[in-house]
Order: structure tokens, then C-alpha cells, then sequence
């Protein structure tokens, strides 16, 4: 037997609940205005870079989950970003396109992939409006570090959809247990590190109405990718998780490692609209594949003008934020470490007042450079 499968051998639902039994103290998380059923909630009003070091320490060793309210303050803006997201469903719905669910049973609800650049192209000044949020950019820097890459789906879960099976997410959660296996202890241990889950509510989302169910501290658990498929881990799961309800407006983030699974909508009357944040360290692969030269096109005619800190905002939100991987041979670094970033160019474009047509030409031509 390796080393490998020893370490996922030794999995036990003991140990397990010894790491999430635990109490997390108002003392440790002094920006929180307060705790409810262990997870720390934050005012939108009041975040700033101050928080970072004590969301670090709470995604990788505490609770691993919070909620801010009033994430995004500008609800005309989310109301904006619904309508085009319906308007998409039933476009997808017509071009019979059924958007299927990782994790929960088909037609229970309807799923738009990508909705981050869909929302960009087909309505770039909703999409500047809704996703320019300092909030969101200081919860991103405090696990990812500068460059995060943005990606998002929404999920609408109509009355009488189910619940998911308790799961962890990407990288690792989205392989069986025989792909999981061949990865080595460290990677178990460290790889959800460059990844950071979060949703916002577009409507007042009651417990009835089935918000992500969550259980704190369980992202701390190293065998937890394996465990999370065993009947023994689902059972305490579905015993133990919590739910909190959320206002339009509110976002909650949560480590991928977190054990988590969409409610069941038990409601008549609500159709609950969520779009589910997913973001990346530049230095991982992402889930998605989006076309940032796309949506970089699709927003530039909107940026001139903005004062520097939603110009910052709107170009994180937008465009590639790493200069790799790219062809050293055709784009090399040039007095510096690296290659210009594609944020680099669209923020060079703006400060020096290109032309569309420029952009579009630097855009194809910078592309073309990191060809291999």
C-alpha cells in the first residue's frame, strides 16, 4: 500500500466531527457584528482592507464561511442583472439548451454556465454596475491575492426544487473517487487554497426557500474530499448543516473544501435566484473558460471616465489578470519579470485614450503573440 492510499484509508467520521464540533468565538472575528449558528456575519457598510488578515485565518483555519450583508448596496442593479439573466434562460430554453446541475437532479432548477460573460456581452453597462463592488474585490484579495480570476453561474431553484447531495467543489470534488485517489496528500491538504466559492442573492432568500446548506470548519478535515461522498459523512451532514437566510443583496463565501449542498425550495411562491461566484487564483486553472478579450471589447467604451478606483474594479472583473501561460519566444518580458497582462493593456488603453479599433487591434495582436 502507498503512502497515498494510506492517507485516504484512514478516514473516520470520529476525527471528522472533531474538527467541525467546535464554537466560533465573537472575540477572534472583532469585524463580524455578529455570529449566528458559527458562521461570522459582516456588514457591507463597514468592509475594508482591515478585514483581509482576519478573513485569511477564517477561510483556512475557522468557520470557513461568512456572509456580508449588503454586499452589493445598488439593488437597482441586481434587478438589472435579473432581467438579463431571465431574458438568457429563456433564450438557452428556446435554442434547446438544458443546462444541467453537478450535483442535484435535472429540471429541478435552471442554470446559466457562465453567466459572468454572458451578462458582459450582452449588457456591458449592467455588468460594470453590478460587478465594480469593492466588497467583493477586498473578500477576493484576502484568499487570492491581486489578479483573481472571476467567473460566476446562476442558479434558479423554482418551488418544489430539491436539494443537493452534500458535496465539495472543484478541483478535487468534481473527480470520483478513483481519479481522487491518484492525487498525492498535499494536493488533498492544499489545492482548494486558490479557490474561493460565494453566491448573491437576488431575492430575499428565506430558509424555506432553500439557501446553501453549510457546515462550519468542515473545509479544516484533510480526507474530506473522499469522505464527502460516504454515507456515514452525507447522514451527519444533513444532521448538522445550517442555513441562513439572506437578503437581496447579501453574499456568502465559503472555502470550495466546505462541505455544502443547495436546499430544497419547500416554498409555493418563491423562485429563488442565485448567481454563484467562483473565483481563481491566477495561478490555478479555472472552471470556466471565458473570452476576456470578448468582454474587455464589450466594456471598454464604458470605462473612460471612471474615476481609478471602479477603473480597478471594472478591469479585475473583466479582463485576465496573469500574463501566463503564455509563448516566451513571441511575447517575452520586456524590461520586467513578465509579459504585459491583458488588465495591463485594457488599463494602458484607457489612460492613454486608445480607439476602439485600437484596442481591438492590440487585443488580437497581443492573442496572437501567446500562441504557442
Amino acid at each position: 500500500m502507498n503512502n497515498q492510499m494510506a492517507f485516504l484509508d484512514h478516514i473516520d467520521l470520529e476525527d471528522f466531527k472533531a474538527s467541525v464540533e467546535r464554537t466560533t468565538r465573537a472575540e477572534e472575528y472583532p469585524g463580524a457584528v455578529r455570529i449566528d449558528r458559527n458562521i461570522p456575519i459582516y456588514d457591507g457598510d463597514t468592509v475594508d482592507d482591515s478585514l483581509i488578515p482576519e478573513w485569511t485565518r477564517l477561510f483556512e483555519t475557522g468557520p470557513g464561511v461568512l456572509v456580508i450583508k449588503r454586499a452589493i448596496r445598488d439593488l437597482d442593479a441586481i434587478d438589472a442583472a435579473s432581467a438579463v439573466f431571465q431574458q438568457i434562460i429563456e433564450d438557452e430554453k428556446a435554442a434547446g439548451i438544458a443546462a444541467s446541475d453537478h450535483f442535484a437532479k435535472a429540471g429541478a432548477n435552471d442554470r446559466i454556465w457562465n453567466s459572468h460573460q454572458k451578462l458582459c456581452l450582452r449588457a456591458p453597462e449592467v455588468f460594470l454596475r453590478y460587478m465594480t463592488n469593492p466588497v467583493i474585490d477586498t473578500l477576493y484579495r484576502s484568499w487570492l491575492g491581486p489578479g483573481y480570476q472571476m467567473a460566476a453561474q446562476v442558479n434558479q431553484v423554482r418551488p418544489s426544487g430539491k436539494s443537493q447531495s452534500p458535496h465539495r467543489d472543484y478541483h478535487l470534488g468534481f473527480m470520483t473517487d478513483a481519479q481522487l485517489r491518484q492525487y498525492p496528500e498535499p494536493v488533498h491538504r492544499h489545492s482548494h487554497l486558490f479557490l474561493m466559492q460565494g453566491g448573491v442573492a437576488h431575492i430575499d432568500v428565506p430558509v424555506d426557500a432553500g439557501p446553501t446548506k453549510l457546515l462550519p470548519f468542515s473545509q479544516v478535515y484533510p480526507q474530506g474530499y473522499a469522505a464527502a461522498a460516504l454515507p456515514e459523512f452525507r447522514d451527519y451532514f444533513e444532521q448538522n448543516y445550517v442555513q441562513l437566510p439572506l437578503e437581496k443583496g447579501d453574499c456568502v463565501f465559503f472555502s470550495p473544501a466546505l462541505f455544502h449542498a443547495a436546499g430544497e425550495n419547500r416554498t409555493s411562491d418563491v423562485v429563488r435566484m442565485v448567481n454563484l461566484l467562483q473565483a481563481s487564483s491566477p495561478m490555478v486553472r479555472a472552471m470556466e473558460s471565458l473570452d476576456r478579450a470578448a468582454m474587455s471589447r464589450a466594456v471598454f467604451p464604458y470605462l473612460k471616465g471612471m474615476d481609478e478606483e471602479m477603473l480597478r474594479l471594472a478591469i479585475a472583473a473583466t479582463a485576465e489578470g496573469y500574463p501566463f501561460p503564455t509563448n516566451l519566444d513571441s511575447d517575452p518580458a520586456i524590461g520586467g519579470l513578465a509579459p504585459e497582462s491583458q488588465q495591463g493593456l485594457l488599463l494602458r488603453a484607457v489612460r492613454e485614450d486608445w480607439s476602439a479599433a485600437q484596442l481591438d487591434q492590440e487585443l488580437d495582436a497581443q492573442l496572437e503573440r501567446r500562441k504557442a
